[in-house]
């Protein structure tokens, strides 16, 4: 296991992608921290299938995202393995998109990952090895109307990415990004059954014609596909790979 006495630290992990990524950080023998709000009863069966440790601390606060680092390290050591995956959503149009929204979107999707890595790299750096992957999205290298916060935020995320890479590479350390496309989550399931009904549609018309017209391949990202590229970027067959952007989507970013 390429893992084995690492510590890996997840934010948005109670669910989705993150999820995804812990479970194959852990089946690598990864200690974990797991991050996210959830129903505390299944969350409490997540810590106790991974072996895991879990902090619900809140990504928008740069307090409680301290608190949360401090902990791990006193609890299972510095962060070997960072993974920012916490992230939420809103669409509107720009003239009318709620100020709240777009402060929540950037400090959620983008402040948090700065918060994350500023603590995480300084143990990384003097252990001469670490691994910091960033969930991005197609839409760090591709825009979509209404969706302004959001786009800004993921493309912040691939700027970030490179530039921590360059500061941190004869360090031992990698900084890369995964931008998946359309993945399918119970998030994009529960969508479907009121799109068929808005739109007057079939199930199959609202997966190819709504949700996957961007994506070549017409088929979804799996979780578990952005996982295995996580470990992947963690094993040593990829210390050569740093700064970069990954594209996981289905060719969406080709065209």
């Amino acid at each position: 296991m390429i893992l084995e006495g690492k510590v890996a630290l997840v934010t948005g992990s109670t669910s989705g992608i993150g999820l995804a990524i812990a479970r194959a950080l852990a089946a690598e023998g990864a200690k974990l921290m797991l991050n996210g709000f959830g129903d505390p009863a299944e969350i409490a069966k997540l810590t106790e299938e991974l072996g895991a440790v879990h902090d619900g601390a809140d990504m928008s606060d740069s307090s409680a995202i301290e608190r949360m680092m401090a902990r791990c390290a006193e609890e299972l050591g510095p962060p070997d393995v960072l993974v920012n995956n916490a992230g939420i959503q809103y669409v509107s149009p720009v003239e009318s998109f709620p100020p709240e929204k777009w402060n929540a979107i950037i400090a959620i999707n983008l402040s948090a990952a700065f918060h994350t890595i500023r603590l995480a790299l300084p143990a990384m750096k003097k252990n001469g090895w670490g691994r910091i992957v960033n969930t991005a999205s197609a839409h760090s290298l591709v825009a979509s109307p209404n969706k302004a916060a959001y786009v800004a935020a993921k493309h912040g995320i691939a700027g970030l990415t490179k530039t921590v890479a360059l500061e941190a590479a004869r360090d031992g350390v990698t900084v890369n990004c995964i931008s998946p496309g359309y993945v399918w989550t119970s998030l994009v399931e529960n969508q479907i059954p009121d799109t068929m009904k808005a739109r007057n549609m079939t199930r199959e018309q609202v997966m190819n014609d709504v949700l996957l017209a961007a994506q070549p391949t017409k088929q979804f990202v799996t979780p578990e596909q952005i996982g295995a590229l996580a470990v992947f970027l963690c094993r040593d067959d990829a210390s050569a790979i740093t700064g970069a952007n990954i594209s996981m989507d289905g060719g969406w970013t080709a065209q």
